[in-house]
């Protein structure tokens, strides 16, 4: 399976989110699932390509051209997949992967979400994108889609789109739906 990760490119942010990138990392390599992510070389983006690559499976950077030229691109990418914009990149991670992980992150993330989620809502697709809620982190942006939910601006279940994990576990078994 592709697993397409949207997640934070900053270093400076708590362990605990490292913690889960790598763990998701190391539970791709023992299940042979290939990382689709955005490349760089910095953050949870880089933990996450690390122990992918390094444990053998398969990474596939969708990377901007804009990243390129800032030196910023992981040497643990394996199929390079250049693009001129965020938006090239989010259609070819969304045509690359079978289902999208959101890790902690920030605004790019947010994107990637909603990217996926309302081309996904209107019938481009049929993929998730399962936020893992590692520590809390994502809580803010579960109550802000229960009340969207709860006013009707959510046409369905917005879970059917956006599921939540909250455990490693609850993870695992979203991916394998």
């Amino acid at each position: 399976m592709k697993i397409g990760v949207f997640c934070s490119a900053n270093n400076n942010i708590d362990r605990v989110y490292y913690d889960a990138a790598r763990q998701l990392g190391q539970w791709m390599v023992e299940n042979h699932h290939t990382l689709v992510f955005g490349g760089t070389n910095s953050g949870l983006m880089e933990c996450i390509g690390q122990t992918v690559h390094q444990g053998g499976q398969l990474t596939i950077g969708v990377i901007p051209n804009i990243v390129e030229r800032g030196a910023r691109r992981s040497d643990c990418v394996d199929v390079d997949i250049p693009c001129d914009s965020l938006s090239q990149r989010k259609d070819l991670m969304m045509a690359q992967s079978d289902v999208m992980v959101a890790l902690p992150g920030g605004v790019g993330t947010l994107d990637e979400v909603f990217s996926v989620a309302s081309s996904h809502s209107i019938g481009y697709h049929q993929k998730q994108v399962i936020i893992y809620n590692v520590n809390g982190f994502w809580d803010p942006l579960v109550a802000l889609l229960d009340y969207l939910q709860a006013h009707g601006m959510i046409r369905g279940d917005y879970h059917e789109l956006i599921p939540v994990a909250n455990t490693f576990e609850e993870l695992t078994q979203l991916i394998g739906k």
